[in-house]
């Protein structure tokens, strides 16, 4: 449950300290007072959309922070354990926005993102006079009705769910040996054709390589010819390289007697001799190999656009390609093999589909069951609170075997709940029929009849009772402590029954100080202060006896039906 809250720089409010009572909390006050702000910084410590106008004037930032007292709560644990934040009785979550439109959320001290605080959220359960566009979804609807029929239901959604696992690992298998008769033929053409092409490309490693290395010598020959045939020249004519070698050997040999050195020099000259000769006979060798031959060109050429070609298909380099070659002749034996697997798995998918369907139905009867008294309990709820000829209906869209291609894991339903507030009207879709006054009785019935149906530890009402009185107020009073005597709940309210219900009731002020400028207050009440707020809403004057005698007695009879309650739950 929600402990305290605290509000700092929101709207009119300056600071502000709240303690909540585990049950029955009312928020009253004069209209404009500022009683909605204290639930639009609920709304906004739990993520809703920040907005810089509620940044109080004069201000650069405003803040939040709410406590709830949790303590052994498995899905709050759960939470913290997948953020990493240590678990405690306390949860706390704090919020701040600045001007600028930054700001920060934090949770047990721990920095977090709107992503991670929107899975907290489902904590509190907010319901305003603009929040009932939520049930409005039709998607929403389901989830609600599912939230109501529980175990049983979630049993067989389970089933659903390893049902969906293993039809999904069986389409798996068939994709993997080619799916059905007709895919499976098609890829076996397809991989026959790929295997018999890279086959006639006779493909070698390191080819591409040798055959780029070529044609740049083809595309450089004028250069290369022209390059030896100067070098051989410079080597071997008359008067060349080698000839002066040769002549300085001569000369040498003439002087190598005399001394060691001059030995070593002859044998090093010679051996350059030798060296420069093979390099001679190299280059005439190269030159020799230097031939223009045409058609040994075009095959290159053609040959490197086979190559390219199959690179543009089946990998970026011989060894690629050939790896997928192996792949391909893998697989393609591994279809030509499948045809009884593929049979019988496509025999199992048909067996899985017909316990899918059966399973499907199953759920749609527990739905349809949960509906029909559902709906029977919301209708009387809402005659009770003065709509006394609602009707309130859930359609089921009906669906048949082809229809599982929109399978979900919430199985086929489509639902949408149907509402007539008038005699002799039709029942139509709720979102096209309801106004907002009726939805607002139609969400206290509803949450009359799930609170024990729902993980929700406390409710949150903004002005429920708009345009309620008299009797009725007196029933929508008791529903409030109905559902506060399991569930905390957090009321705005201008009823004096409701007031009178309260276990713990807050007043919100609007006042002016001495520099002009207006602030809000919120002020707890205490028992005196109470019945003084009854007698301000009942139209009391003074010290009237009428009205005090009035609001005694909505606070005694309040008293008792809250007694009556406890007594019940406890037997």
């Amino acid at each position: 449950m929600l402990t305290k809250i605290t509000i700092e720089n929101i709207a009119l409010i300056a600071r502000a300290e709240i303690e909540l009572h585990p049950k029955l909390n009312i928020l009253s006050g004069e209209t404009g007072s500022g009683k909605s702000v204290i639930l639009d910084s609920i709304n906004f410590v739990l993520g809703a959309k920040a907005d810089k106008n509620m940044i109080r004037h004069g201000t650069q930032q405003c803040m939040v922070e709410a406590v709830f007292h949790l303590p052994g709560d498995f899905f709050v644990d759960q939470f913290m354990q997948e953020l990493d934040i240590e678990a405690d009785e306390d949860l706390i979550i704090s919020r701040n926005f600045n001007l600028d439109g930054r700001g920060s959320i934090k949770i047990n001290g721990h920095t977090v993102n709107r992503a991670m605080l929107a899975k907290i959220t489902q904590l509190v359960d907010v319901h305003g006079q603009s929040e009932h566009f939520h049930l409005l979804n039709e998607k929403n609807q389901l989830k609600l009705l599912d939230t109501i029929a529980g175990q049983v239901l979630q049993e067989k959604k389970n089933s659903l769910h390893a049902l969906i696992a293993e039809k999904k690992s069986i389409l798996q298998k068939l994709e993997k040996i080619g799916g059905n008769d007709e895919d499976r033929m098609r890829r076996l053409d397809m991989l026959q054709y790929q295997i018999a092409e890279i086959e006639e490309a006779n493909l070698n490693i390191g080819e591409e390589e040798k055959l780029l290395e070529q044609r740049k010598i083809n595309n450089n020959l004028e250069k290369i010819t022209n390059a030896l045939q100067q070098s051989t020249a410079l080597l071997h004519s008359d008067n060349a390289i080698i000839d002066s070698i040769r002549k300085a050997k001569r000369s040498i040999a003439s002087i190598a007697t005399f001394d060691e050195r001059y030995e070593n020099i002859q044998n090093r000259v010679e051996s350059l001799i030798l060296e420069a000769e093979d390099i001679a006979t190299n280059l005439q060798d190269y030159l020799e190999e230097l031939v223009y031959d045409e058609k040994e060109i075009e095959k290159i050429e053609e040959r490197l656009d086979c190559i390219q070609k199959l690179k543009r298909k089946y990998g970026d380099n011989e060894e690629k390609i050939l790896n997928f070659y192996n792949n391909a002749v893998e697989e393609f034996s591994l279809l030509q093999n499948s045809d009884f697997e593929c049979k019988e798995l496509q025999t199992k998918l048909e067996e899985i589909d017909e316990e899918l369907l059966h399973i499907c139905r199953d759920i749609t009867k527990i739905r349809q069951e949960v509906a029909k008294s559902f709906c029977q309990n919301v209708e009387q709820e809402l005659k009770s609170l003065s709509i006394v000829h609602a009707q309130f209906c859930t359609e089921f869209i009906s669906y048949t075997k082809a229809d599982l291609q929109k399978l979900t894991y919430n199985g086929l339903d489509e639902i949408y709940f149907t509402f007539s507030a008038n005699k002799g009207e039709p029942l139509k879709p709720l979102s096209k029929v309801i106004s907002g006054g009726e939805m607002s009785r139609l969400m206290l019935a509803i949450k009359s009849n799930m609170q024990d149906n729902t993980q929700t530890t406390t409710y949150i009402f903004d002005e429920i009772d708009a345009g309620i009185s008299g009797t009725t107020g007196h029933i929508v009073a008791e529903k409030f402590a109905k559902i506060a005597n399991n569930k905390q709940v957090i009321a705005v309210s201008h009823l004096p029954q409701i007031i009178a219900m309260g276990d713990a009731n807050f007043k919100i002020l609007k006042i002016d100080n001495i520099t002009g400028q207006t602030f809000t207050k919120i002020i707890p009440l205490s028992l005196e202060e109470k019945k003084q707020e009854i007698i301000r809403l009942v139209g009391g004057i003074g010290n009237s006896i009428s009205a005090g005698q009035l609001a005694d007695e909505l606070i005694e009879n309040s008293q008792k039906y809250k007694n009556y309650l406890q007594k019940s739950s406890s037997e």
